[in-house]
């Protein structure tokens, strides 16, 4: 693959838990991926970048505004409802077809690593204790409807103002974030899912962009398939465990 951040788009449907071929109980999010239809590509000479679109997806016609009929009309291809733009290279550029779905298995191996882009849940208008974790006042004698405030917020003469940046009530949640590191367990080309191990940002059914990770680039090395060392021969590096073999009384 190319040294670009390819990937995919999803939707999450939830978390579940797997074993794995050492018989580690690992808990996944499972994300479905599959179906990714090519709408259009970026060139050089036309965008100044190379980079292919991808939808999930399908909108019903009658949900969709006269533009983004004219985007996917010339091209017969139904309306999506999740459009993004992932950048690749010249050289994979011409592996993708417009109208043609892009298959799992020809972007992500079982056993390397992926970044998740998402919409984290939104919480609302949150207070300081739940927003920024803030302890709150002491709720013994004495205290009065004061138990869950922020405290001061500003000074008084100098500088007559709120400092910028004060950690105050405010809205919580519906931030783009990114997960980074995630293991890509498993993939069932059948069902068109992807098992990533840990947790994922959104709530169920919200979409996702899932693409090769950035920092980790090798295999996932998952425990007890790495070479066993040897044994140190030095008794002064003696394990616990044979030094309560020695202590234990013989029969």
């Amino acid at each position: 693959m190319s040294a670009l951040r390819t990937g995919l788009l999803g939707k999450k449907l939830g978390m579940t838990q797997v074993f794995t071929e050492q018989g580690d109980l690992r808990s996944v999010t499972a994300i479905h991926a599959g179906g990714c239809v090519v709408i259009g590509k970026r060139t050089v000479e036309k965008d100044g970048y190379t980079a292919v679109r991808l939808g999930y997806g399908e909108k019903p016609l009658r949900l969709a505004n006269r533009p983004e009929k004219g985007v996917f009309a010339p091209n017969g291809l139904a309306p999506q409802r999740f459009v993004r733009e992932v950048r690749v290279t010249e050289k994979d550029l011409e592996k993708y077809e417009v109208g043609k779905a892009v298959p799992l298995d020809a972007l992500f191996k079982p056993g390397t690593y992926v970044d998740v882009i998402g919409t984290s849940k939104g919480k609302g208008y949150q207070g300081v204790m739940k927003l920024h974790h803030m302890p709150g006042f002491r709720a013994t004698h004495g205290t009065h409807e004061f138990f869950r405030h922020g405290g001061s917020i500003g000074c008084r003469l100098t500088p007559g103002r709120v400092h910028r940046g004060k950690r105050m009530s405010a809205h919580m949640g519906c931030d783009r974030r990114t997960v980074q590191n995630l293991t890509l367990l498993q993939i069932l080309p059948e069902e068109n899912v992807l098992l990533v191990g840990g947790s994922v940002p959104g709530a169920k059914n919200a979409f996702v962009e899932i693409r090769n990770a950035t920092k980790k680039t090798g295999a996932v090395k998952l425990r007890g398939t790495g070479e066993q060392q040897e044994k140190s021969k030095n008794p002064m590096k003696a394990s616990k465990a044979a030094a309560g073999a020695a202590k234990a009384p013989k029969k």
